[in-house]
Formats: C-alpha cells, sequence, structure tokens
C-alpha cells in the first residue's frame, strides 16, 4: 500500500501545558481545565455554526513526542499499566506513540467568536496543531447500551491524571 494524506494545520492550541509528563492524559479527566484554540486565517469561516453546539472532536497532531518520529512499537505499555508493566497492542491503548500520532479530544465549547474557540477538557500541550473540528452529536456519536471498553473497565483512574503519575516498578 502506498497511500500518503497530506494534512493542513488549521490552527494552534494554547493551554498552560508545556511539559509532556504533566499535562492530563485525557480530556474527560481534565474538564475543568481551559484552553483556547486559535483559528488560521484563512479557516475562520469553517467556524459559522459551531457555537450551537456544547462539544466537538478536536483532532490534532501530536508535534512533541517523548521519542522521536521513528515506527513505534506495535505492542508498548499503556501510561496506565506502567506498575504492571504491562504491555497492549498500539490500537488498544490511547497511546499518543503512534504510526501516526493524531490526538483526537472531547472537548467543551465554552465559546466561540470569529478567531479563535475557548474550551474546558485539556490534555493537549501548548502549541499543539489542530488539523480538524467535528461537532459532537449524541445521535451519531453515543454508543447504544453500556459499551464494553477493554481492559480500561479495570484500571482506577483519576481526574486530572498525567503521564508523570504512572511510574514502572522499581528494579
Amino acid at each position: 500500500m502506498d497511500l500518503t494524506a497530506p494534512l493542513q494545520v488549521i490552527g494552534v492550541v494554547r493551554t498552560a501545558y508545556a511539559e509532556l509528563a504533566t499535562t492530563p492524559i485525557q480530556a474527560g479527566l481534565n474538564r475543568a481545565v481551559r484552553g483556547r484554540i486559535e483559528i488560521d486565517d484563512r479557516y475562520r469561516q469553517g467556524l459559522d455554526g459551531l457555537a450551537e453546539f456544547d462539544y466537538a472532536w478536536l483532532v490534532t497532531w501530536l508535534h512533541k513526542q517523548a521519542e522521536p518520529r521513528t515506527s513505534p512499537p506495535l505492542r508498548q505499555v499503556p501510561f496506565l499499566l506502567r506498575a504492571q508493566q504491562r504491555t497492549m497492542g498500539m490500537f488498544a491503548s490511547r497511546t499518543p506513540r503512534r504510526i501516526n500520532p493524531i490526538g483526537l479530544s472531547l472537548i467543551q465549547l465554552l465559546d466561540v467568536t470569529g478567531q479563535s474557540i475557548q474550551f474546558a477538557g485539556v490534555d493537549l500541550l501548548d502549541g499543539t496543531p489542530v488539523i480538524d473540528l467535528k461537532p459532537y452529536v449524541a445521535r451519531f456519536d453515543r454508543p447504544p447500551g453500556d459499551p464494553r471498553c477493554g481492559w480500561y473497565d479495570r484500571v482506577p483512574i483519576s481526574d486530572g491524571a498525567a503521564p508523570g503519575q504512572f511510574t514502572p516498578p522499581a528494579r
């Protein structure tokens, strides 16, 4: 397979986080913290109508990874499983170390102006490039019933959790 996927950066995320180790690992665990998305002038008309939604999917390029951009291992130890040193397949985790370091955050829209978006649910470093925004539509995005969430169903996690809190066992 020899396909490429050119991406355009439509904006940049502004947050108080500068280090990977202290940045919360999921937007849903950090709803109290606010951030801002600055939209490039060329794409501002695309914000029309977005203020009518409470939530949106924020798609980002995770530009600052802990390791150089080489092919990441397909089996990794997720942050939440560091204490057990248990590996998982990359596609069964939310690890940012991916073949394409694309981030997906469900953010709460607080204010949408002509040039920026104020939001709650920060899980990104300051300066993270934005590659897309899509409105959250409950009829499309919320699955019926109580979906299984694999190993995540068995791991305790608190709000505001960040990678630096999960250390591997001492050797």
